[in-house]
């Protein structure tokens, strides 16, 4: 791109005409849209490049919105996809309610499918996480006396169903304590390690802790697990979409996610991949005609439900898709590094994410010494316009950070420059 082309562009992006623009439902792919607007010119590193990404989302004026790990925005056409949906729904509703969507709802399932790497017949289209853990947790016929491990950082909706559905009759939970701050995979290898005991059947875990940004060792514990005859089930809700993932080399038995934080999809719609040796262990939280469907698309009978938002979910793969996994991924990582680098050896502040790449990814977790992070938190909010999450549990006292894909390196920049002024 020349000197000339470069300054139009992020002189569109600055009016935030970029993000206007109609896109395509049907015809047009949406990576011709974004070639025609000059997706093409862009080298693989260029900071131009998440500019363009940026505008794709309609975020509030003057809003420097760093919360994606409590929930993520949808990009222009994933909502113009959805409503679009939503529409020809309304516009017949019995026909796509019941059948008419078939065959588009299963070419959602293959792309969350080739997403995780895994196969169509192991993904089931939910509503949230939540919800995944409740089937997860709820399935099983456990025995008084039998052990779940449940780590003390896990999310509430994986720690409750367990206490509603199983430690009502007498199942035991293992809650072993992670540090804050492992300085390996090893360090948290072990801790499960330590749990595990002859009564233990399942080990319930978080991909990435929402405490801290933590990254838990999933491949190490499923395949230490798996030695000893026990499932692992897996809450995945802060990493689906971040980076990379391969549910087959994870060889976790079951994962669910809620696909509206780092996927960008509508609200209300999810994922649960199980194993297909695994899923004989699920039983389904509701049951409709159609219940002795062997397949496991017997744990998403809900008779009715809002289908222009699992369709959306699939405008969401094909954003991601278009963009780049791998694209996505080292930018995740690139964000991070840079991120850490503006406030390394600043005795102000004390950062309480690990530093590893295998331990930590797009949430990061930073304390301001000697200020209580609420007040941090309204600070930044009433005088800066930015959005982010206190973190006050596990004696943490610090503000959660997400880098999702529509941060740039300027909104970073501003953040420090904001944080900078209030640890003065």
């Amino acid at each position: 791109m020349d000197a000339s082309s470069r300054r139009k562009f992020l002189k569109r992006v600055g009016q935030g005409t970029l993000g206007s623009l109609t896109l395509p439902v049907f015809g047009n792919t949406l990576q011709t849209h974004w070639e025609s607007i000059g997706l093409k010119d862009f080298k693989e590193d260029s900071e131009d490049f998440w500019h363009l990404v940026k505008s794709q989302f309609n975020l509030a004026d003057g809003l420097h919105y760093f919360n994606n790990a409590s929930l993520g925005a949808s990009s222009t056409h994933i909502q113009q996809e959805t409503h679009h949906f939503r529409n020809v729904l309304d516009g017949f509703p019995s026909k796509y309610m019941w059948g008419g969507w078939e065959d588009e709802k299963e070419e959602v399932r293959k792309k969350v499918a080739d997403l995780f790497s895994v196969s169509s017949e192991e993904i089931a289209l939910i509503h949230n996480t939540t919800e995944g853990m409740n089937l997860i947790a709820r399935s099983f016929n456990l025995q008084p006396g039998d052990e779940v491990i449940l780590a003390n950082h896990e999310h509430a909706s994986g720690t409750i169903p367990w206490e509603v559905w199983q430690e009502t009759k007498g199942i035991k939970l293992i809650r072993p304590e992670l540090p804050i701050l492992p300085e390996s995979v090893s360090d948290l290898v072990d801790i499960y390690k330590k749990a595990i005991t002859p009564k233990t059947k399942i080990i319930s875990m978080c991909h990435i802790v929402n405490t801290n940004g933590m990254i838990l060792p999933v491949k190490e514990v499923s395949k230490m697990a798996h030695e000893k005859g026990i499932l692992v089930g897996v809450d995945g809700a802060q990493s689906a979409g971040m980076f990379t993932i391969n549910l087959k080399e994870l060889d976790c038995d079951f994962y669910t996610a809620s696909s509206h934080k780092w996927l960008f999809s509508p609200k209300g719609v999810g994922i649960f991949y199980a194993k297909k040796e695994s899923q004989e262990h699920l039983k389904p939280l509701m049951v409709a005609r159609g219940h002795k469907d062997k397949s496991i698309r017997r744990l998403e009978n809900y008779n009715t439900r809002n289908l222009a938002e699992v369709l959306g979910l699939g405008a969401s793969v094909d954003f991601h898709n278009t963009i780049g996994a791998t694209r996505i991924h080292e930018r995740t990582f690139e964000l991070k590094k840079y991120f850490r680098s503006k406030i390394e050896g600043d005795e102000r502040f004390t950062t309480k994410s690990p530093v590893l790449d295998e331990l930590s990814a797009a949430i990061q977790v930073v304390e301001l010494k000697g200020k209580d992070v609420k007040t941090v938190k309204e600070e930044l909010w009433n005088k800066y316009g930015i959005d982010c999450r206190p973190m006050s549990s596990h004696g943490l006292n610090a503000l959660r950070l997400s880098f999702a894909i529509f941060i740039t390196k300027k909104d970073i920049d501003y953040l420090i420059g904001a944080l900078q002024d209030l640890a003065v």
